[in-house]
């Protein structure tokens, strides 16, 4: 088996330690295999790829988009390192308003899984970093929502120092006041 699934804490969110073969020429490894994918319990089809490249102390989120265009996201850090965070966003959910975090790096190769009804943000921890992440629905701009990365409901740990959001991220609203269509009973 090419991957290792490692369920994380909160239901759904799943860290993907992918098999690296690595010689003196350089690694090669698999960071999809759709049939891996379906036996550890993702079987969404991912339809949009991204790749976004930030400075250090850069952060992103937290996001997510609304039902009918929900989005689960597969992550990855393909230059440098991130201090990757999902917020479970279901209302009604055991975990709602919980997060949790990985580090994703070049060095670690390691993935992590979103599912819909998660929010999603990360912070860049070295000089620069990329990041590719493949997602299950296509962007839609009306229905693209957040959270502030702060809100003291949720309460992150950040890593990292004092960071640098977008206008846009500065002014998201606290996850009590953040439009939301997300249900847990309906999401199982």
């Amino acid at each position: 088996m090419p991957f290792e699934f490692i369920q994380l804490k909160i239901e759904g969110l799943i860290l993907i330690k992918p098999k690296v073969f690595k010689d003196e020429r350089g690694f090669f490894m698999e960071t999809y295999k759709k049939s891996e994918f379906i036996n550890a319990g993702i079987r969404e089809e991912f339809v949009q790829s991204n790749h976004s490249k930030s400075t250090k102390s850069v952060l992103r989120g937290l996001h997510y988009q609304l039902k009918p265009y929900n989005q689960g996201k597969l992550v990855r850090c393909i230059k440098g390192t991130i201090f990757d965070v999902a917020v479970d966003i279901r209302i009604g959910s055991p975990t709602f308003a919980k997060w949790v975090s990985v580090e994703l790096s070049e060095e670690n190769h390691f993935m992590f899984y979103i599912p819909s009804g998660f929010a999603h943000g990360f912070i860049t921890l070295s000089e620069e970093a990329e990041i590719f992440y493949k997602c299950t629905n296509e962007y839609a701009p009306n229905y693209d929502k957040g959270i502030i990365w702060n809100d003291p409901q949720i309460n992150i740990l950040w890593k990292g120092e004092k960071p640098i959001l977008s206008l846009k991220d500065q002014a998201l609203p606290l996850l009590k006041y953040a439009e939301n269509n997300f249900y847990y009973e309906e999401m199982k």
